[in-house]
C-alpha cells in the first residue's frame, strides 16, 4: 500500500483534531505510551489533552489513556473517540461507558488477544488487526505498547522526530530501554501501512507564545509557589498525591519545606502552626481527608490564621471511586464547618487555571487572614495538557503584619476592613493569645456575648468587604443573550465547547464560570445575569449542590433550570449542546 503522504499519493483530508484512547490491562504500559503520544504532539506544535482512567488495582486491572490532539486550544474531551487502540482486551469492557465510538471510528487490536468486546463492535466502527505481540517479539527487547505508539502516531501523521523526542525525553535516563523502544516504535509505524483508515492532522498552528505541558496538580503546585507558599504538610491521597510529589523538590529549590504527615489531622494542624509562625502554608487532599480537617479549619477561622487546602475532588461518599471525577464536595467546602465560620472557597476551571486560582487563593488567604479551600477535581488534577502559558496575576496580596513594640497591640482589633495586623511569634514587645476560644480584641478568651457578636461580624466583614476584582468568574459569550449558563470547575470545558457549537448554529448564550464560590459575589453575579430570561446551572454531582446554593444565596432571574449528574462519567459537549437547545424551547 502506498503511504498517503508519499509523492503521487492522493492526499486525504486533514483534520483539525483527533481523539484517541489506548487501553490495556494494568502494567501493559498504555499510560506510558499515552504520555509519549501527548509529548510527541507537543513537540510537533499541537495542543493536546490527556486524561486517564483506571480501576483500583495496581496491576492486572483495567487502564486507559484518553487523548485529544488538535490545532486549537482544547477545553475537554470530544464526544466520541476516533481511534480505540488496545494492547490487550483484558477487563476493557469495564470502560465501555467511558469510550463512546461511532461508525467513523477505528478499532485497532491484536488478533492473538481475542476479539474486541461486543459493546464496542456494536458502534459500527471499522476494525484493523495489528499483531502487536508478534511485532514486539521481532524487535530485541521490544514492547507491545511501543509498537502501538508507533502505529497510532502514523495514523495521526505525527512526525518521526517528534515521536522520537518524546521517547527520548521519557527514557533518556535508561539507555538500555531507549534503543529497543525506538525500534519498536519504528516497527509499529511500518505496520500502520496496512491500515487504510487514517486520521491525519492538519498542520499545527504557528505558536504565538510559549506553551506548557503540565497536569492540573502540577499547575496548582506552581501557583502555590508563585503565591508565596513555603511550607506544605500533607498525607498522600488519590487524586491529590501528584501535587505533593511535584511540590516536594520544587519547594526545596526555593528554600521551602514539605512534610509528609502521619494523617490528615496532623497535616492540617502542622499547616496551621507553620502559618502561625509567619510562613504561607498549604495542604492538599481529597474528600475523605477534607472531612478530617474540618475541625482544624474552624480553629483557623477563629484564630484568623491564613492557609490553603487544595481539595482534588473524587467520587464519593466515603472511599467512593478514588480514580474518577466528581464535584460532590461543594457542600462540605461551603457549609461543612460548625458554627458561623466564614472562609474562602475557590474553583479553577481548566488545567491552566489551576495555577492562577491556587496562586490567587494563597494571596487572598494571606491578605484576609482566613483559610481558603480550592476545589479542583480528578479530571483537572490528573489531566495532562499542552496549554498556552498561564497568565500571571497582576496584584500580589500579602499578610498585614504588626510592627515591633506596637503600643497597645490588639491582635483582633475591630478595624473597618475587618483585617487586623498579625504579629508573628517572636515579634519584639508583642504577645497575644491565639486559640479556638472566642476572644476579645486583645485575644484573651471571652464568653461575653458582645465580644462574640463583634468578632463574628469582623470575620465576616473582612471577606465581604474585599474587592475581588474581575477574577470572581470568567464571563464569556454574548453579553446581551437572553439565556445564561452558570457553572464551575471542570464542567466549564464542555460547556465552553457546547456554547461554541450553539453559536455556530446562530444560538446566543452567556457563560458564567464561577471561580469565587464563597463569599458568593451576589451583586456581580446579578450584573452578569442582567436581562437574562433563563438560567441553566450545570454541575457534576448527584444532588445539584451548586443550583441549590445559588437559589439559597441570591435571586436568579427568569426561569431557572438544572443539569446535573454524578461522576464518574464526564459531560460531553454534545450532551450539553442538545440539552441547551431542548431546554431553551421548553
Amino acid at each position: 500500500m502506498q503511504h498517503p503522504d508519499t509523492p503521487g499519493a492522493e492526499q486525504p483530508l486533514r483534520r483539525n483534531g483527533a481523539s484517541i484512547v489506548l487501553v490495556g490491562s494494568g502494567g501493559a504500559g498504555v499510560m506510558t505510551a499515552g504520555n509519549m503520544l501527548l509529548e510527541a504532539a507537543a513537540h510537533a506544535g499541537y495542543y493536546a489533552l490527556m486524561t486517564r482512567s483506571s480501576g483500583p488495582q495496581i496491576r492486572g486491572g483495567e487502564a486507559a489513556a484518553m487523548l485529544r490532539i488538535a490545532t486549537h486550544p482544547i477545553h475537554c474531551m470530544e464526544d466520541r473517540f476516533d481511534v480505540l487502540a488496545a494492547v490487550d482486551w483484558e477487563n476493557v469492557q469495564r470502560f465501555n461507558a467511558e469510550i463512546p465510538l461511532g461508525a467513523a471510528s477505528l478499532i485497532v487490536g491484536d488478533p492473538d488477544q481475542g476479539d474486541p468486546p461486543e459493546v464496542f463492535l456494536r458502534s459500527g466502527a471499522a476494525q484493523a488487526s495489528l499483531p502487536l505481540k508478534k511485532i514486539a517479539k521481532s524487535v530485541p527487547e521490544g514492547r507491545a505498547n511501543m509498537v502501538l505508539l508507533g502505529t497510532v502516531a502514523a495514523l495521526l501523521g505525527l512526525p518521526d522526530e517528534a515521536v522520537a523526542q518524546a521517547v527520548e525525553s521519557t527514557l533518556g535516563k535508561r539507555p538500555s530501554a531507549l534503543a529497543p523502544s525506538l525500534a519498536a516504535v519504528a516497527a509499529g509505524r511500518a505496520a500502520a501501512d496496512a491500515i487504510e483508515l487514517r486520521f491525519l492532522l492538519a498542520a499545527p498552528p504557528t505558536a504565538s507564545g510559549p506553551r506548557w505541558l503540565l497536569t492540573g496538580n502540577e499547575a496548582a503546585g506552581y501557583g502555590a509557589l508563585k503565591g508565596g507558599v513555603r511550607f506544605v504538610a500533607a498525607y498522600p491521597i488519590t487524586p491529590a498525591t501528584e501535587l505533593l510529589e511535584w511540590l516536594s523538590p520544587a519547594l526545596a529549590e526555593v528554600g521551602g519545606t514539605l512534610v509528609q504527615a502521619e494523617d490528615e489531622l496532623a497535616s492540617i494542624n502542622m499547616v496551621i502552626g507553620g502559618s502561625y509562625g509567619g510562613v504561607p502554608a498549604l495542604t492538599a487532599t481529597s474528600g475523605p481527608g477534607l472531612s478530617l480537617m474540618i475541625e482544624a479549619l474552624g480553629l483557623a477561622v477563629a484564630a484568623e490564621i491564613p492557609l490553603v487546602v487544595v481539595n482534588v475532588m473524587r467520587v464519593g461518599p466515603s472511599t467512593g471511586i478514588p480514580t474518577k471525577s466528581e464535584q460532590g464536595d461543594l457542600n462540605i467546602a461551603l457549609h461543612g464547618l460548625h458554627g458561623d465560620a466564614p472562609h474562602l472557597v475557590l474553583a479553577p476551571n481548566s488545567v491552566a487555571d489551576c495555577l492562577r486560582t491556587t496562586q490567587w487563593a494563597v494571596q487572598l488567604a494571606e491578605a484576609l487572614q482566613a483559610p481558603a479551600i480550592v476545589l479542583s477535581d480528578q479530571f483537572l488534577g490528573q489531566a495532562r495538557a499542552v496549554v498556552d502559558r498561564p497568565v500571571d496575576l497582576e496584584v500580589a496580596a500579602t499578610r498585614q503584619l504588626a510592627a515591633a513594640d506596637a503600643p497597645g497591640y490588639r491582635r483582633y482589633a475591630l478595624t473597618e476592613s475587618g483585617v487586623s495586623p498579625m504579629a508573628i511569634p517572636g515579634t519584639a514587645g508583642i504577645a497575644y493569645t491565639a486559640d479556638g476560644l472566642e476572644h476579645g480584641e486583645r485575644g484573651a478568651p471571652s464568653s461575653q456575648a458582645a465580644d462574640h457578636f463583634a468578632q463574628l461580624d469582623k470575620r465576616l466583614r473582612k471577606l465581604e468587604a474585599w474587592d475581588y476584582g474581575d477574577g470572581w468568574a470568567d464571563l464569556e459569550g454574548d453579553p446581551a443573550a437572553p439565556l445564561a449558563i452558570v457553572t464551575f470547575g471542570s464542567c466549564t470545558g464542555p460547556v465552553r465547547e457546547a456554547l461554541a457549537r450553539a453559536a455556530a448554529d446562530g444560538f446566543k448564550a452567556r457563560l458564567v464560570s464561577l471561580r469565587l464560590l464563597a463569599p458568593l459575589p451576589a451583586a456581580r453575579l446579578a450584573a452578569a445575569l442582567d436581562g437574562v430570561s433563563r438560567v441553566l446551572v450545570i454541575e457534576q454531582n448527584h444532588s445539584a449542590q451548586l443550583y441549590k446554593y445559588l437559589r439559597g444565596e441570591c435571586d436568579l432571574p427568569g426561569k431557572v433550570g438544572s443539569l446535573h449528574r454524578a461522576g464518574a462519567l464526564q459531560f460531553h459537549p454534545d450532551e450539553i449542546h442538545r440539552h441547551l437547545l431542548e431546554w431553551s424551547r421548553a
